[in-house]
């Protein structure tokens, strides 16, 4: 199929800083927003985030979205007002359904040693359903993509939005995996070095649409999340 490819630059982000976060912004986001980059298929917010110490997100709401969070790096504390509490770390895939509306917080688990997770949100299926919550651990294996979220298909962890699914890899210098086809790809390098065509660093991202089949190789231990979506907001 014909590819058209948007290689996204760590350094063109928005960032959010505050005595305790510092957010990078893939996508139009509280105070930063770009008209002409709101999202990319399915995907609304794909937030690099790092928490000082003691710290966190207050209680909080949020409504009609799937909430995906994965641990680079640290420890995070969630609770909700549906009673779910616990302690997120690398490895542990989160879930959380926000349907009709639910308050939480985030915090940092640790008094001592900040903590890095990247947040992604995907508007569901359907409007209004119960609040749910879902968390994980994966199993990962250096040069393998795991798929670790999905609204359909086997998956860690499940998504109210059957066209969207989520995947990871840990990668070595030389691994190499496969990107599955699509209606529109987001690749971003959470850490590492990798190449797709041209070289990516870490925060970088590519924005594919109608694509799939390339391949990323790793330049160095690098950590890649893609999103595999068959639709864009509104079934486009």
């Amino acid at each position: 199929m014909p590819s058209i490819v948007d290689i996204r630059r760590a350094a063109d982000r928005g960032v959010t800083t505050t005595d305790w976060l510092t957010s990078r912004h893939s996508f139009s986001f509280g105070d930063y927003y770009d008209p002409a980059n709101t999202h990319h298929g399915l995907l609304l917010v794909n937030n690099d985030d790092v928490v000082a110490p003691a710290s966190g997100f207050d209680t909080h709401p949020h409504r009609d979205m799937e909430i995906v969070t994965w641990v680079l790096e640290g420890a995070l504390a969630h609770q909700d007002s549906m009673g779910n509490s616990g302690v997120v770390y690398p490895g542990l895939a989160q879930r959380m359904s926000a349907g009709a509306g639910v308050l939480h917080s985030e915090k940092n688990d640790s008094a001592t040693e900040p903590v890095h997770f990247v947040q992604m949100w995907v508007q569901p299926d359907e409007s209004g359903i119960a609040p749910s919550y879902q968390q994980r651990e994966i199993e990962l294996r250096d040069g393998e993509m795991v798929t670790i979220a999905a609204g359909t298909g086997d998956a860690a962890i499940a998504i109210h939005n059957k066209d969207a699914a989520l995947h990871v890899a840990r990668l070595q210098p030389g691994d190499a995996v496969t990107l599955p086809e699509a209606r529109y790809l987001h690749v971003f390098v959470a850490r590492g070095e990798v190449t797709l065509d041209e070289s990516l660093y870490e925060g970088d991202a590519a924005r594919f649409t109608d694509s799939g089949g390339q391949t990323v190789t790793a330049d160095e231990p690098s950590e890649i999340l893609i999103w595999e979506m068959h639709a864009g907001l509104g079934g486009r």
